[in-house]
């Protein structure tokens, strides 16, 4: 499912988790627009990224929807305030892409199953292929790592917990991750490097 998706196929696509990489998280979850607060420098470097020519895809659990503790109106509106923030700096986000499932449904979409992604591939007409995605968990990187995107870890959110998971399982195929404080560090590299 998405929202607020726009083909902009000619520019270079990052995919972001959005809880713990641009907005504060909650092990109860983000569940109203009055919970949910940017993490500093984090719509800035959304926005230098969207101007450094890059395209901007959220891809983003929220199984709290189908747990009952928020609804659809809910999430649309807080990432309307997310959009908006965005685009009163000239930045531009081509979708969000969620899955409102819970683990027990066993869909396609819930990461680290990969299906967000094909659905941003489809919406954008890009493949995902060596593009960044930047998360702060696991299932983020290896959602990503299906689709042979380029994994980078943030501290933010439980980036500093799986930071921990991966210097414990030093022979995990993400223990040599690309890690960064947070998405203004990260953005800082993408467009020293790629842009």
């Amino acid at each position: 499912m998405s929202s607020a998706a726009s083909p902009l196929a000619s520019r270079r696509l990052v995919i972001l988790d959005r809880d713990g990489v641009i907005n504060e998280d909650s092990d109860n979850y983000i569940k109203s627009l009055a919970e949910w607060q940017p993490i500093p420098g984090s719509i800035d470097a959304i926005v230098r990224l969207s101007k450094a020519g890059f395209t901007i895809a959220v891809a983003t659990n929220q199984s709290g929807i189908n747990r009952g503790l928020f609804d659809l109106d809910e999430l649309e509106a807080m990432h309307a305030r997310f959009t908006d923030l965005v685009m009163d700096q000239g930045g531009e986000i081509a979708g969000i892409f969620y899955c409102p499932h819970t683990p027990e449904e066993n869909c396609n979409c819930r990461k680290p199953k990969s299906g967000l992604i094909d659905a941003i591939e489809r919406a954008l007409c890009v493949s995902a292929k060596h593009v960044p995605i930047i998360g702060d968990t696991l299932r983020d990187l290896e959602a990503g790592v299906k689709k042979r995107c380029v994994p980078i870890l943030v501290k933010t959110g439980k980036g500093e917990r799986t930071l921990q998971k991966l210097r414990d399982e030093p022979q995990h195929p993400l223990a040599d991750v690309a890690v960064f404080d947070n998405l203004a560090a990260a953005a800082d590299y993408l467009i020293a490097h790629h842009a």
